[in-house]
């Protein structure tokens, strides 16, 4: 997807004044039935320029086939466009300091921030149905208090969270089917939720095929 520049210049600008590093597009089918949206790169995807593509890659086209899904028939992007890093210092084995810059979760002013691009791709694919990977998705496009606990595998509808001129949340004109699941690296840090996440895929491959998407 082509953005456009007096979009995306100055978000990148600015990045700067953030713990962010690189940018990644979005990749897939331009005009797809289907998007997922998840949270922000990571190292590898920095690298690859290619959203998904470390250990979370793996496991999200584990989930995809299990839909019936691949990648090139859905559109795949994120909140956050850029890898939120943190910062810590640790001691190597000759005793010199070194500074690590791990993952992090993006911050809401970070979110604030790349929201124009996400509210550009939405608004280019038009989706029929948007997949929210994470509770960092589903609270970006909804609302802070909704958790994946509580909502994963159930079609959401309604309109969702739009930036409006004045840098302010405002819901959007358009109403929008989201279907919330885990993110696909959360099973990394809980293996326990790994039956919850195969049972929302296996139920919303019956909903595509419900609805002849």
């Amino acid at each position: 997807m082509t953005y456009p520049r007096e979009l995306i210049d100055p978000i990148i600008l600015k990045n700067k004044e953030f713990d962010l590093e690189g940018f990644v597009f979005g990749n897939g089918d331009f005009s797809p039935d289907i998007m997922l949206i998840g949270e922000a790169p990571g190292e590898v995807e920095i690298r690859t320029g290619i959203p998904f593509t470390g250990r979370s890659g793996k496991e999200l086209d584990k989930t995809l086939a299990i839909a019936g899904l691949t990648r090139d028939q859905v559109y795949i992007t994120s909140v956050v466009r850029s890898r939120p890093f943190g910062r810590k210092t640790m001691i190597d084995n000759t005793g010199q300091k070194i500074e690590k810059r791990p993952n992090r979760m993006p911050k809401q002013q970070e979110i604030l921030l790349h929201a124009p691009l996400l509210d550009y791709e939405i608004a280019q694919v038009k989706p029929k149905l948007i997949i929210a990977l994470g509770g960092c998705s589903l609270k970006r496009l909804i609302d802070n208090k909704m958790t994946i606990s509580e909502s994963h595998g159930n079609i959401w509808h309604g309109k969702i969270k739009q930036l409006d001129t004045d840098s302010n949340y405002v819901p959007s004109q358009q109403a929008y089917d989201i279907f919330p699941t885990f993110h696909p690296a959360a099973i990394f840090y809980n293996r326990k939720i790994e039956p919850q996440l195969i049972a929302d895929w296996e139920k919303l491959k019956k909903i595509l095929a419900v609805r002849a998407i």
